[in-house]
């Protein structure tokens, strides 16, 4: 008995603390809750990505007391049968049931929205709160895309999977900061909060606006995706950059599943490099130009369509070739043999001097981009293990190197935009409770790639391949645009190509061709060659189709200044426009159509409506009509773009 004493007293007294700690431990934790990521916006101010809460309910059966238990559990039955779903003879034996075995811990629902929440928060027994009522709820956040899979990969995530896209690098703002919550262990695997109230309140994240145009966005997924399944080609990219700014307003990467269907599988625009083909002629051409080797004028004979350099052949497209033409004239059909003798017969004893004139150009360096993943280019250079005497022939003509479509986007955009060479950009600015927090300036890599009159010739030949060249299937004496085609073989170097040819098509350009305000490039990989595998016929509709779309939809589309970046009214008045109506008392319904479904669904909510919503993106119908008579609790049913 003395040593039991002593050994209770040395616990409770002198190791006293060490268990208590120890106890608590085991019984209570610090549960952290996540802040509410901010919104991704449009530059017009719609929804790219939000946060929404989702709250999971449960009871503890036990803590009620037992007078307030019999006169109100039947209320409580019924009001989550009318909620939930069940009878009420359903949820009343199955609380019933939790009190008699003492569960503390009995799951009611999960993914409810704030709407049902705060319903359910004032049934019976529940609205007493926590101790006396034993309402235990559980908040979570998950993201959501308003216009479902449209850009999903540029938008992107920031989870378990990574952190690609707008949401991965932009994280730091958007993410904010996290609370707790103090909670205690009441059976295995199971914790309950201790308090009402959180220990520290999260704080939310911070909202991004970016360049995308969910117009452009849509005309050019839509359009890609046609062209895509008609072909039957393995995957494929479309860019539409703001000549001045280099503003990214559309990106759309789409690739086929095992069921054939297509979807934004990977960002091939911004990480995947590849041979460009003939779209890199336009380089070749800068660079020969620039060391003023050759002029436009400059003869060349390409034979009859197949000439052997170095112990391999080449060949044009053309049938019987183009025999002896100027070095404008090949450009503009595209002659892979006008343009390896070009580059050979005045680069062969010094390759090193176009090389360095291609790199001066900044063709060999990653543009910097703030989302990850970007590809790496590649030009070999004269002693490197990809350097033969075909190397500088084939890179003549855009092979035996390595660029990713934003690159070669990149490019042409300097071209469009008289020689500066813009950032592309993909985020405008980072705002915080509607208040501006931080702007993203135009960056220019180089403000001169090449003197004004290469500038103006090159301009010229790319409105001719349309006119007059390759292209010329494309042209329309109502909308101008300019630009090159691309047809490159690709896994060339497979056992099986001949029997089974793959190629990658690509057509990069501008519109309209004088003062251009869009670049675009389009490149689709692996087309049924059976249908068709040149560029001026599988990416060049694509391209053409866009730009009129994009030309008819918005004639007097204003471009922005260089000067004026940061004042950005368009977007804060579109941003501020959904709340200044909200905030208007009204009797009669207001015009929903073009609304977001995001911006929609509150703002009728605070009007006391019930909604109901059909599809995802923007509201396309209403079942009430502008300017009828509305009366709180009525539902309205919403249409919604897809």
């Amino acid at each position: 008995m003395i040593a039991i004493l002593i050994k209770l007293v040395n616990i409770q007294y002198v190791e006293g603390d060490k268990y208590r700690k120890l106890s608590q431990q085991l019984t209570l934790k610090n549960d952290t809750i996540f802040a509410n990521r901010g919104n991704v916006f449009s530059d017009d101010g719609s929804l790219l990505a939000t946060s929404k809460s989702e709250y999971e309910i449960r009871i503890d059966a036990v803590t009620i007391d037992g007078e307030i238990f019999e006169k109100n559990i039947r209320s409580l039955s019924k009001s989550l049968s009318g909620l939930l779903g069940n009878t009420s003879f359903y949820w009343e034996t199955k609380i019933r049931k939790a009190r008699t075995n003492k569960n503390r811990y009995l799951f009611i629902a999960r993914g409810l929205g704030y709407i049902n929440y705060m319903k359910i928060k004032h049934f019976p027994i529940f609205k007493l709160g926590m101790y006396k009522g034993g309402f235990i709820a559980e908040q979570s956040t998950v993201r959501a895309h308003p216009l479902g899979k449209v850009a999903e990969r540029t938008i992107g995530y920031d989870d378990y999977r990574g952190g690609p896209g707008i949401e991965g690098a932009y994280k730091k703002y958007l993410r904010g900061k996290f609370g707790w919550r103090m909670k205690q262990k009441i059976a295995k695997g199971q914790w309950r909060p201790i308090s009402d109230s959180n220990e520290k309140d999260p704080v939310d994240g911070k909202d991004v606006i970016t360049t995308l145009n969910v117009n452009i966005q849509d005309i050019a997924h839509h359009s890609l995706l046609r062209q895509l399944e008609y072909y039957h080609a393995e995957h494929g990219c479309v860019v539409v950059m703001e000549t001045k700014t280099g503003e990214i307003k559309a990106i759309s990467n789409l690739g086929i599943n095992s069921e054939g269907k297509y979807y934004e599988k990977r960002n091939y625009a911004v990480y995947e490099s590849i041979e460009p083909g003939s779209a890199f002629k336009l380089m070749s051409l800068v660079a020969a130009l620039k060391l003023k080797a050759i002029d436009t004028s400059t003869i060349v004979d390409t034979k009859d369509g197949k000439f052997k350099m170095y112990g391999r052949y080449i060949h044009d497209s053309k049938r019987g070739g183009h025999g002896v033409i100027s070095a404008a004239k090949a450009f503009e059909v595209s002659s892979n043999i006008g343009f390896a003798r070009l580059i050979d017969d005045h680069f062969k004893d010094k390759p090193s001097k176009f090389i360095n004139a291609l790199k001066g150009m900044h063709l060999d360096k990653q543009l910097g981009l703030t989302i990850k993943g970007e590809g790496y280019p590649e030009i070999p250079s004269p002693g490197d293990k990809k350097w033969s005497k075909n190397a500088l022939p084939s890179i003549a003509y855009g092979y035996n190197l390595r660029m990713t479509p934003l690159q070669i986007l990149t490019f042409y955009n300097a071209i469009a935009n008289n020689g500066e060479m813009v950032k592309p950009r993909f985020v405008k600015e980072i705002r915080s409770r509607n208040q501006h927090h931080k702007y993203f300036e135009k960056e220019v890599i180089d403000p001169a790639i090449c003197s004004k009159q290469i500038i103006s010739e090159v301009q010229e030949l790319l409105k001719n391949v349309v006119k007059l060249g390759t292209a010329k299937k494309l042209y329309s004496k109502n909308f101008s645009m300019a630009g090159k085609t691309g047809t490159a073989r690709t896994e060339y170097w497979m056992p099986d190509w001949n029997k089974n040819k793959r190629y990658v098509s690509s057509f990069t350009g501008y519109f309209p061709a004088k003062n251009p305000k869009y670049s675009c490039i389009v490149v689709i990989f692996k087309p049924k060659v059976q249908k068709g595998y040149y560029g001026a016929d599988v990416s060049g509709p694509v391209f053409k189709d866009i730009a009129q779309k994009i030309y008819t939809s918005n004639p007097d589309v204003k471009v922005i200044n260089a000067n004026d970046t940061r004042n950005f009214a368009s977007v804060k008045n579109n941003y501020n426009s959904y709340y200044t109506i909200s905030n208007k008392a009204t009797r009669t319904m207001p015009n929903l159509k073009g609304m977001a479904e995001m911006d929609a669904i509150p703002f009728l909510e605070n009007l006391g409506l019930k909604v109901t919503c059909e599809g995802t993106g923007k509201v396309v119908e209403q079942s009430i009509k502008k300017g009828e008579k509305i009366s709180k609790g009525k539902t309205v049913v919403l249409k919604l773009s897809t």
